[in-house]
Order: C-alpha cells, then sequence, then structure tokens
C-alpha cells in the first residue's frame, strides 16, 4: 500500500503561479458577488456564502483531478459523454423551468447545469479522438467527427433555449482542431461559413420591417430560420439599443453605464450606484453581470487587473500544453484554455455592447455551483497534465 505522501507527492509539482491566480479570482468572486447582492433583504444576500461553499467543493475536485493520470480518461471519456448527453435529454423533459428557460436539473434541492458537463464532456472526448497521430487528420472527414461530436450536445442545449452555452463549443473545437493539425483550409472554410451565417442572422432582423413585410410574414420567416422571439429581441437591441431602451434593451443599457461611470478608479467598494439603486438588474447582477459590479467599484484599472489575472491563467495552461508529456494531454489543456478564453471573451464583450446579450457566465467569478466546480475540474486537467510534464 503507497503512503499517504506518496499519493499526494504528485502535488509538489503543480503549477503555483497557476494555484494563486485561481485563488485570488475566487477570492474576487466572492467579494463581488457579496457587493451586488448586499443591499437585499432576502436570502439571496447571502449568495457569496453559497458560493463559498461551492468554491471548496471545486478546489477539492480540483485538487483530486490534479491527482489523477488524466490519461486513465480514455477508459470513461465516450461513457461520460453519453452519460452528458442524457442529462441534456432529460433536462427538456422534467427540467426546472426558471426566466423562460429549462437549464436546471434538481438533484436533492442542488440544481444542476448539465450544459457545463457537456462542455467539459466534450474537451475530454475530443482530446481522445484527437490524440492520435496527425496524419488521420489529413482526409477533411475525419474533422466532421469533431463537429459531430460538439453538434449533438449543442443542438440539445440550444433547444432548452440557451444560446449562449451552445455557442461555446465551436471555438472549443476549431482551437482544437487547429491545435492538432488539422488541415487550414476546411477550419477557414468552416470560419467564413459562419461569417456568412451570423451576418445573415442578423441581416433578416434588420431588413424584414425595413423591406415593408408586415408583422405575420416577419413571424413566419422567423419560425422557418427558427429564432426565437427573444433572440430577435436581444439581436435588434445589439444593432438599435434604443429599439427597447425601457424592455430588452434595460440590461445592456444599465451595463454600459455600470462600467462607463467608473472611471478609472471606480467608486469604491460596495458603492457601485448602479448596483445599489437597482437599476443593474439584481437577478444577474451576481452571475452574468458581476463584470459591470467590478467596472463600476474598481474602475478601469481593477478591470484591466483582473483580465490580467485571466491572461496569467490562460499563460498557464498554454505553458502545460507547450510541457504535455503526449498529444492528449496537449489537446486537454488547449480545450480548456479556448472554453476559458470564449467565456471571459464573449461575458466582458456582452456587458460592453461589443456583441448581443447571452446568457453566459464569467468564469471563478460570476455566482454558480455547476459551472464554479466544472471549471476547477477542468483547470485541474490542466495541472493533471502538468505535473506529469516532460522533463527536458
Amino acid at each position: 500500500m503507497r503512503s499517504v505522501a506518496e499519493k499526494l507527492a504528485p502535488l509538489k509539482r503543480m503549477n503555483w503561479l497557476m494555484n494563486a491566480v485561481v485563488l485570488i479570482i475566487i477570492a474576487v468572486g466572492v467579494l463581488f458577488i457579496h457587493s451586488a447582492c448586499h443591499v437585499r433583504e432576502d436570502a439571496t444576500a447571502h449568495l457569496h456564502q453559497q458560493q463559498i461553499v461551492w468554491a471548496a467543493v471545486g478546489l477539492a475536485v480540483y485538487l483530486a483531478i490534479a491527482l489523477v493520470d488524466y490519461r486513465r480518461l480514455r477508459d470513461v471519456a465516450w461513457w461520460f459523454c453519453v452519460m452528458t448527453a442524457v442529462l441534456l435529454v432529460a433536462v427538456l423533459f422534467v427540467g426546472t423551468r426558471i426566466y423562460g428557460a429549462k437549464r436546471w436539473l434538481m438533484f436533492m434541492g442542488v440544481g444542476v447545469q448539465p450544459s457545463e458537463l457537456g462542455k467539459l464532456a466534450v474537451i475530454v472526448a475530443g482530446a481522445c479522438l484527437l490524440s492520435p497521430p496527425a496524419e488521420k487528420y489529413e482526409r477533411t472527414p475525419s474533422i466532421w467527427w469533431s463537429f459531430l461530436l460538439a453538434g449533438i450536445p449543442m443542438a440539445l442545449i440550444a433547444k432548452e433555449p440557451d444560446l449562449g452555452s451552445s455557442l461555446v463549443f465551436l471555438p472549443i473545437v476549431m482551437v482544437m482542431l487547429f491545435a492538432t493539425g488539422a488541415p487550414l483550409k476546411p477550419l477557414l472554410s468552416l470560419v467564413a461559413g459562419g461569417i456568412v451565417i451570423v451576418a445573415a442572422v442578423l441581416g433578416a432582423v434588420a431588413l424584414p420591417e425595413k423591406m415593408g413585410m408586415s408583422p405575420e410574414h416577419q413571424d413566419r420567416f422567423f419560425r422557418a430560420i427558427h429564432l426565437s422571439g427573444y433572440q430577435r429581441d436581444r439581436i435588434e437591441v445589439f444593432l438599435n439599443i434604443d429599439s427597447d431602451p425601457k424592455g430588452v434593451g434595460w440590461n445592456k443599457r444599465q451595463s454600459q453605464i455600470a462600467v462607463g461611470s467608473g472611471g478609472l478608479m471606480g467608486k469604491g467598494y460596495m458603492k457601485g450606484t448602479q448596483n445599489i439603486l437597482g437599476y443593474l438588474p439584481r437577478t444577474v447582477a451576481p452571475t452574468d453581470f458581476i463584470f459591470p459590479v467590478i467596472a463600476e467599484e474598481t474602475g478601469f484599472i481593477g478591470s484591466a487587473l483582473l483580465l490580467g489575472l485571466y491572461a496569467l491563467l490562460l499563460g498557464c495552461g498554454l505553458y502545460a500544453a507547450l510541457m504535455a508529456r503526449d498529444k492528449m494531454g496537449r489537446m486537454l489543456c488547449v480545450g480548456v484554455v479556448a472554453m476559458i478564453f470564449t467565456h471571459v471573451f464573449v461575458n466582458v464583450a456582452m456587458t460592453i455592447g461589443l456583441v448581443p446579450i447571452v446568457g453566459i457566465p464569467l468564469p471563478l467569478i460570476s455566482y454558480g455551483g455547476t459551472f464554479m466546480v466544472v471549471t476547477l475540474f477542468a483547470l485541474g486537467l490542466i495541472q493533471s497534465v502538468y505535473v506529469r510534464r516532460q522533463s527536458f
């Protein structure tokens, strides 16, 4: 029997800079969730305490995954995908509806989001699929297997509906394919196709009314392209914030005001007036719109420091990929980095008006149990790769 010290020995080889950055970002999240909720008088005033519990659970998972040899995931990767697909189907039928979407399954009073597990499953299974020699990817059809792997959970998540989470899968797969040495031509073709689709959707929202199409014909047209009412409204507000400033456009406008009013140094911790006065909606301030709370209270300097911490975290992930002993380890690290970068970029961009509003949280900062644990699980995979890195 191996002693406890021997079993814990791999932890000595962890990337301690990454550990420090993770702990700092989590601490920032807890502080500003408290700031976002401190003016409330109901149970949600204590969300920061629940976040501490989730962070503790996540950190335990983080260390446990770092101790496990990531190569063992080959034995369970596809079972993990099947289990996740079953949960994603189940949520459509028996999921709990919150704010108009079925995204949660309840287990003993605890809500779980299968969509977050789906991202992790695609990264793990994708790393297994892409870890054979690069020459296996000289044939274009092999690339489509990777997109099929991501396409199934994407379609199920979009059905909830949760467009933001569903779109995260595309950059994950694209970056992993690029890193594995897939041919650039089909990848660039896919990127071009994506740009055309985005342009077509924006045009579909902007042009019908200007072309004199009646409301009935517009509704029929949008149903034909499977664009729901709330998605159409969000795109319309993105194109013209004045189209519904007190309705669908409220969150976007107040978020931009909060970020801009922070100035260089901010208004001070727990002194953000947009949040205190309720202009920044309190239902989303501790979750998807936590960045405006931070920006208003810490200003440009605090926001830049937070983004700098994320840059350090992503750099640690890429360094682990560079040091990986094999291709599977490299793909795991690259997939996790792509997931976290996408979340950070889209979350910050939507709060300052660069992209349409989509429900996507800020890693290790936004309130949410499933996302916190899954993110730390994913970061634990990076540490698992790093502690078993090759020696030069």
